[in-house]
């Protein structure tokens, strides 16, 4: 028997006549990775602010450790952390001076709190920055800093709300392996994001929103199953030969790159038959590839539309 953390019901909010969520069900195991995923606007950030007791929804329930966030929010508090899109720190203070002040308002001894801050920036690769103002740290700096903070009471569950937005691909990277970290502390990890890679890379479980709703759930592989063919990747030298291409052959364009992906039936007279029907018409591809379906294939299948806003890569 799995030993769920996080169990939400039903939850609906409406602001006003707009309907932001409409009637999400989920569960996190404790010590995964869950990653809710979708475009901007989707609800993601909503549903994180209901689960760490900062708003209530309209409808539903949602419980973390057992405990209602609505009825029980003070004992919720106790067990979760929350890092927004931001990072929330005092840029005045050096960061050994954030840590310190985050102890005392935890009200711990002083002994501990100055425990805890050498031990957390060891942890973060911050001993060499502690006694510099924040105002001088990088963005993946500040980001880690931000999580510090947030685990300075130890929380069982941490929400990261798009924690690596408006960081370059090194610093996302290097979050991205602090989050792998954390997870195998056995620390609970809810994710939003809207990087299709980062949910691909990092979580145990996805669930992908979209206009306030889950539309699937699952692992990375089985979202991906859903999909199940391979598609052969065609590229064009010009645009000449690509706009031929698209006459005759069926598939995804990406009219930037020239390329158009062709579903396959995975056999060599499937390839045969594709490459013949650009032979006749006197088209050649300059490059051709195969490759197994990804996300971004898995969000246009199940949305029915582009990856606009949803972002694949760095």
């Amino acid at each position: 028997m799995t030993d769920q953390v996080i169990s939400v019901q039903g939850i609906k909010k409406r602001y006003g006549e707009h309907l932001v969520l409409d009637g999400l069900s989920f569960h996190v195991e404790r010590g995964s990775i869950f990653a809710l995923l979708g475009e901007n606007g989707a609800g993601k950030t909503t549903m994180v602010r209901i689960l760490a007791t900062l708003i209530k929804a309209n409808s539903g329930s949602a419980k973390i450790g057992g405990y209602d966030t609505d009825s029980e929010s003070v004992s919720v508090k106790k067990l979760i952390s929350l890092t927004g899109q931001y990072a929330a720190v005092d840029e005045l203070l050096t960061g050994e001076e954030n840590l310190q002040m985050i102890g005392r308002l935890n009200h711990l001894d002083h002994r501990t709190v100055k425990a805890r801050t050498v031990e957390l920036l060891e942890q973060f690769d911050l001993s060499g920055a502690a006694k510099k103002r924040v105002s001088t740290y990088s963005g993946g700096m500040r980001r880690r800093l931000d999580i510090a903070i947030s685990l300075f009471a130890n929380p069982e569950v941490i929400f990261l709300d798009e924690p690596t937005t408006g960081l370059d691909p090194r610093s996302r990277k290097n979050m991205w392996e602090l989050i792998r970290k954390l997870a195998n502390r056995g620390v609970t990890i809810f994710l939003t994001t809207q990087y299709l890679e980062e949910a691909d890379q990092l979580a145990d479980k996805i669930a992908v929103m979209n206009n306030g709703k889950i539309i699937e759930t699952g692992t990375s592989e089985q979202l991906k199953s859903i999909i199940g063919k391979e598609k052969l990747e065609l590229t064009f030298q010009d645009q000449a030969s690509f706009d031929e291409a698209s006459k005759v052959i069926k598939g995804q364009i990406n009219e930037s790159e020239k390329v158009i992906s062709v579903e396959t039936e995975g056999s060599t007279e499937s390839l045969r038959r594709l490459l013949n029907t650009l032979h006749e018409n006197q088209i050649e591809p300059v490059a051709m590839h195969f490759r197994k379906p990804t996300l971004d294939d898995v969000f246009l299948e199940i949305t029915g539309k582009s990856t606009k806003g949803v972002s694949s890569n760095d």
